[in-house]
């Protein structure tokens, strides 16, 4: 199991550290570690702070990932999803949430807002060449893989 230290700051150190779930949870959930609460009206977005920052291992990553409950209920979700943190990150982890529901949504204390699933990266370079080699779909863009095509 890969170990990641965490550090609760002062305005999450009441909150529930992230855990997974269960067993095979691919993600944890991450809390809003707002002051009371925040209400995002129709088609509005806010930067959600969830009171925690992280020291990922070089070669991961972490990717804040929309939670589909509130997604399905609501219509709130991860604005830039997923979101990244790198490696060498070390400040708060926040959520950029958004509401497409029709109605107002309140994020209060505490609420989960999104998942964090801590994942390997390759690093690559990029080789400049001036001839690809071929595929099967070859320049085949959006849809070229799906019905009636």
């Amino acid at each position: 199991m890969l170990r990641v230290p965490v550090k609760r700051l002062a305005h999450g150190a009441d909150l529930e550290l992230p855990t997974h779930a269960t067993m095979d949870s691919a993600g944890m959930d991450l809390r809003a570690a707002v002051e009371a609460y925040i209400t995002l009206p129709p088609g509005g977005r806010s930067l959600i702070p969830t009171g925690i920052a992280l020291a990922l291992p070089s070669g991961y990553e972490g990717q804040v990932r929309p939670r589909s409950s509130l997604a399905l209920k609501h219509g709130v979700a991860v604005l830039n999803s997923p979101g990244t943190v790198d490696a060498d990150y070390r400040g708060e982890l926040s959520v950029l949430l958004i509401n497409h529901g029709d109605e107002p949504f309140i994020v209060r204390r505490g609420e989960r807002i999104a998942q964090l699933v801590i994942a390997p990266v390759i690093t690559v370079a990029l080789q400049e060449t001036g001839n690809l080699p071929g595929s099967d779909r070859g320049k085949g863009g959006f849809g070229s893989t799906g019905i009636g095509s």
